[in-house]
């Protein structure tokens, strides 16, 4: 199976339409055993970049790590070979796919500790076409995972940032380098107002949406099992690096120290190309 041959016009329309798309079997039982592997190895050995989460007297963590294929033989192998890029291309419709960042994450079962409702595009120093890979390496049924609002990415509004830790935003609603960032709005208090969305998930399926659409977990919902994933966020030939608020200056300061600063594209050894194969 290859990019050309699984993606369907239905997979295209719903991720532009809705911003996201479930893709069902999208990788081979061997590329998850891959990434399994790999975090495996990524939670002995983790970066300087690594955070574990815990509300109040949670026992259950919720654990994290980025910008760590490098040192990863098997995140590598995932990004440069498996069909993810061109799912990636043909979805943004793109003539080359760079990979912007990977992320590990361990949800254990109970964690209160939750992903905010937020979207990516204003975490970032990043601009463009864009978009996130969300690959569970166990089932998730919907809403355990991640939930989404649909069309949401077509509002042509920016939110500020929300600190995982705490869920405190960032930065007061207002102007930053020239963008206007509003408040996320409460949406789990007003969960009727909005269209939400969620996936039963099966190893080998993935989620792919667009950096603008929102998207969250429920405080309702406390997974009953451990959670592992492996995200990949991936930009097109249009993307740029773009500074937002201080709040992305530790990001910022790794590929600062990489040699980029604003307005380079995302085409470099940080950011390498995933797709045409090189």
């Amino acid at each position: 199976m290859t990019d050309s041959t699984y993606l369907s016009a239905t997979h295209i329309d719903a991720f532009t339409t809705d911003g996201v798309v479930h893709l069902s079997k999208a990788f081979a039982p061997s590329w998850i055993n891959k990434l399994t592997q790999g975090l495996d190895d990524a939670v002995l050995h983790p970066s300087s970049r690594y955070s574990v989460r815990r509300v109040k007297d949670d026992f259950s963590s919720y654990q994290e790590d980025f910008w760590v294929w490098s040192r990863v033989p098997e995140f590598e192998a995932f990004l440069r070979k498996s069909p993810a890029a061109g799912y990636a291309a043909r979805l943004l419709n793109a003539s080359r796919i760079n990979l912007v960042m990977d992320n590990w994450f361990i949800r254990e079962a109970g964690s209160q500790a939750r992903a905010p409702w937020h979207h990516d595009i204003s975490y970032f120093d990043f601009e463009g076409s864009m978009c996130v890979f969300w690959i569970p390496l166990e089932s998730c049924p919907a809403g355990q995972g991640i939930e989404f609002v649909r069309g949401s990415h077509r509002w042509g509004k920016l939110f500020t940032r929300v600190y995982f830790d705490g869920h405190q935003l960032a930065s007061e609603p207002g102007w930053v380098n020239g963008k206007f960032y509003e408040t996320p709005p409460d949406i789990d208090q007003n969960r009727n107002q909005y269209d939400i969305i969620s996936f039963d998930l099966e190893p080998g399926d993935c989620l792919c949406f667009d950096i603008r659409v929102l998207h969250g977990t429920s405080p309702q919902n406390l997974p009953v099992k451990r959670q592992r994933r492996f995200t990949v966020r991936m930009a097109a030939e249009d993307s740029c690096i773009r500074y937002r608020g201080d709040w992305a200056q530790t990001e910022r300061k790794e590929f600062e120290l990489a040699g980029h600063q604003d307005g380079d594209p995302l085409d470099s050894e940080f950011f390498p190309r995933l797709w045409p194969m090189p």
